[in-house]
């Protein structure tokens, strides 16, 4: 349920219907905007049925929600959510460029990484310390000595760090050198991790699952804030279909989705959505067309001799191109990078 107050609501009127409702156990989650505050309320779902609050001062209506996810909908919260990182903001006027290598390999590697993405314009480097591999065989990541040459590299070049977690174990690790946690399509409904990314200060990157639903992944965004964490951003990176000419099918019309039915901000990752390096410039494209927040890229110095996704991943000159088309269709969507 969410009630909505008058515009003429005063504060004792609003802080009243949060008392009555946590009398009955219920968690009141506020939404104020300019001219209308919304009260979402969550709790026990019988004790909501039988909540009658339209005769209460101040209240204008109350509208019963019949999706289960509450707190990531729009419904809840009306305006945008922008996520800060430091100074940068995610989901707000500028779009926000993630890039690096699939998996960190070395120091120089990185470091070469970090130099070519942040002269091109991206404000994050990107890189796995821990790779969940489809093949036992295939290279599975430094551990925390990636991180460290990953939090090296990024201090040396003004960049943020995000890296994904595999095991709910290593949350605190990884919060020691990330500034934010990416969750993978493989783990989008690895519930216990989610409630643990709850508990976590850092805002969270949660990729789409290989053949979720969008319903399968907002509920999956519910798991993270109703246990306190509130900093939840979506990344589309494409679906498992029948075509075997790309890696995935990457459905962009899960932007227009994200967009009308959450507040919570969303970018696209044409790398994997794709698997080929020679679609995601034209993807990349497509995508801040279709009004995504931002962009995470897999970006090597030499692809050809990467130890992961070599053939997805573009050479630096490539996305400097990238990030100067980009630009253009950026102003044109009224956003900037």
């Amino acid at each position: 349920m969410i009630i909505v107050m008058k515009p003429t609501a005063t504060k004792d009127n609003l802080n009243n219907v949060v008392k009555k409702l946590e009398t009955l156990g219920l968690r009141a989650h506020l939404s104020e905007g300019e001219e209308v505050t919304i009260v979402g309320v969550i709790g026990d779902k019988k004790t909501i049925a039988n909540l009658e609050m339209n005769m209460m001062e101040g209240v204008e209506k109350t509208i019963r929600i019949t999706e289960k996810y509450k707190m990531v909908s729009r419904n809840f919260h009306p305006q945008n959510t922008i996520i800060n990182v430091g100074d940068i903001e995610i989901g707000g006027d500028e779009l926000v460029v993630m890039a690096g290598p699939c998996s960190v390999e070395s120091l120089d590697q990185l470091r070469e990484a970090a130099r070519a993405v942040k002269s091109a314009g991206a404000k994050f480097l990107r890189g796995g310390a821990f790779k969940p591999r489809t093949s036992p065989y295939d290279f599975q990541g430094l551990g925390e000595e990636g991180l460290k040459l990953l939090r090296q590299a990024a201090d040396e070049n003004d960049l943020k760090v995000i890296t994904e977690v595999v095991d709910k174990d290593d949350i605190a690790l990884i919060e020691n050198y990330s500034d934010v946690i990416q969750v993978g399509a493989r783990n989008m409904q690895n519930f216990q991790m989610l409630k643990a990314l709850g508990k976590s200060k850092k805002p969270v990157l949660l990729k789409r699952g290989l053949s979720a639903t969008i319903s399968e992944w907002l509920n999956a965004a519910e798991y993270i804030m109703t246990g306190g964490n509130e900093q939840v951003i979506f990344c589309e990176r494409g679906i498992r279909t029948f075509e075997t000419f790309t890696r995935n099918t990457l459905d962009l019309s899960a932007v227009a989705a994200i967009k009308e039915l959450s507040h919570l901000p969303i970018i696209v990752d044409p790398s994997h959505g794709t698997g080929r390096w020679q679609m995601v410039k034209p993807m990349a494209r497509a995508a801040v067309a279709a009004g995504c927040d931002g962009l995470i890229i897999e970006v090597h110095p030499n692809p050809e001799i990467a130890l992961s996704d070599g053939d997805q991943s573009l050479k630096p000159k490539n996305f400097a191109r990238l990030m100067e088309e980009l630009k253009a269709i950026a102003e044109i969507m009224g956003r900037k990078i």
